[in-house]
């Protein structure tokens, strides 16, 4: 029997910006009904490669192949109406629109040639929602309101409100938790069964031996493997073409057992209603403590609340035991917390900004004298603080924008360095970061813990929580379930207590 043809073909893609070529004469095809994967580092060139599969960039050369015929996408509404979908990590949701008016924007239900808004969209948003596992989401309210995990599903709604025969994934489980991401694989059998394809995009490599059947690697715009089998090629193999070098997935060494000095962070009875339960907490330099639990645990909140971003119900928190003003951020970044946010785009960073005054502006007042600013004071304590940090490139000048996810995040670490920061909270510090920058983040954090630097950290990832942090806390519905030392707890026996629960301990 001959083997079924493609359903998509690009060959010889190539694409230059200025001063840079993305992608290099890369070849890529997919079958019908298949989980392909594209595996890369951030700057591979896998968002240009798809952009210019959603019609969003034109190739300068090179060809691309639909279901045997040549064709030419000169925009997303082109790739769109021959039934490719594209769902970005960055969600493209219009956050004043409800969830139903999202799903069908720009192709909104019609009657007789008129539009037909409200009952029978929502209808039809409804219908794709169950399909999805999620009959909870209601069509009628602002997408704005969802969480970020609701707010993917309604994407992926959106995508099968047309009749895609390819769905192109960036990093579809970034926001999930596990019961989350077990339902999108779900979803994505169910499509694969029904002839739709898949390019699922993942620096969770874990993630694709599950759910692939196919995998391309691109490093430095070009494909330097293709079609490799996900279920039996070794993790060692794909992480060494990703990088171009053998990389340990292992986390640095804790170290040896020791004295600690006094508590530089005290947490007492703090609680959000409807949020999280009092907790009680410790944490002193050089220790890093991990929160471990499922999205809506209360992880998040708990960091929040903290760092005064929220008021807490009940409660203290202390540094050097002074209490700080409940709800107050400027009373914790001066008594030295600072907070690396989990959605660092819309949080932490000044995207049109450089990479100094993404690192100073926490630190402004030492730059200004007199009503004047020193910019060239400014550009040299940046550059100090995030060469310590090996962020790349080694250019103030650059906009943050530029960097890959993990050079980012350096730099949200660097501005609380130069800002003298005592203890840091990291609220997931990883996510959208490759396999490469993961590995040197991990070393940067557990370094700047041995230099005397307080650590809380909060990660949906379990074997990060384990593989980083000296003590965890297992949080499950806003309480704490169960405190050990990370040595004594291994991943299905933190999932047992997230999904079950256990006497606090």
């Amino acid at each position: 029997m001959a083997p079924e043809p493609p359903l998509l073909t690009m060959s010889g893609i190539t694409k230059s910006f200025p001063g840079v070529r993305a992608l290099d004469g890369v070849d890529l095809d997919v079958l019908p009904g298949e989980v392909h994967c594209l595996l890369g580092q951030n700057g591979a060139g896998k968002s240009t490669l798809i952009k210019v599969l959603a019609g969003a960039h034109q190739p300068d050369d090179g060809t691309i192949g639909w279901r045997g015929e040549q064709v030419v996408l000169r925009s997303p509404i082109a790739a769109m109406r021959l039934g490719i979908a594209t769902i970005y990590q960055e969600l493209d949701l219009v956050e004043g629109l409800s969830v139903a008016e999202n799903v069908y924007l720009g192709h909104e239900p019609t009657s007789a040639g008129f539009v037909v808004r409200g009952k029978e969209a929502r209808a039809s948003t409804a219908a794709l929602l169950k399909r999805l596992g999620h009959p909870e989401i209601d069509p009628g309210r602002l997408v704005g309101e969802l969480s970020a995990a609701h707010q993917q599903i309604v994407s992926m709604a959106r995508a099968l409100s047309h009749d895609v025969r390819l769905i192109v994934m960036d990093e579809p489980s970034a926001a999930l938790d596990p019961d989350e991401v077990d339902n999108l694989f779900r979803i994505v059998t169910d499509l694969t069964a029904e002839g739709v394809a898949v390019v699922y995009i993942s620096h969770r490599l874990e993630e694709i031996r599950r759910i692939g059947d196919r995998v391309t690697v691109l490093k430095d715009g070009r494909a330097v493997a293709g079609g490799l089998p996900a279920d039996s090629t070794p993790t060692r193999e794909v992480v060494a073409l990703m990088t171009g070098r053998n990389v340990e997935y292992v986390f640095p060494p804790r170290p040896a057992p020791r004295d600690l000095p006094a508590p530089v962070l005290e947490v007492r009875g703090l609680s959000r209603e409807g949020e999280f339960e009092p907790l009680d907490l410790v944490l002193r330099p050089g220790e890093i403590v991990g929160l471990a639990g499922l999205v809506g645990s209360g992880r998040s909140e708990i960091l929040e609340t903290v760092y005064g971003a929220r008021k807490p119900s009940t409660g203290q928190v202390l540094v050097d035991g002074k209490q700080l003003k409940p709800g107050s951020v400027r009373t914790a970044v001066a008594a030295g917390l600072g907070l690396a946010p989990e959605e660092r785009k819309a949080q932490a960073l000044l995207m049109l900004e450089s990479v100094t005054r993404n690192v100073s502006v926490s630190s402004m007042s030492r730059f200004s004298y007199g009503g004047w600013l020193d910019r060239n004071a400014e550009r040299d304590a940046a550059r100090k603080a995030t060469r310590e940090l090996s962020l790349r490139p080694d250019n103030p000048s650059a906009l943050i924008r530029t960097l890959s996810g993990g050079n980012q995040q350096k730099a949200v670490l660097a501005r609380w360095l130069l800002r003298g920061c005592r203890v840091l909270l990291l609220d997931e510090p990883t996510r959208g970061v490759d396999v490469g920058a993961r590995a040197e983040l991990y070393a940067v954090i557990r370094r700047l813990a041995d230099e005397g630097l307080a650590v809380l950290m909060v990660s949906s990832e379990v074997p990060e929580v384990l593989g980083l942090a000296d003590r965890v806390l297992v949080l499950r519905e806003g309480r704490v379930v169960h405190t050990a030392p990370a040595q004594e707890l291994d991943e299905h026996r933190v999932l047992d207590l997230v999904m079950e629960g256990s006497p606090a301990s």
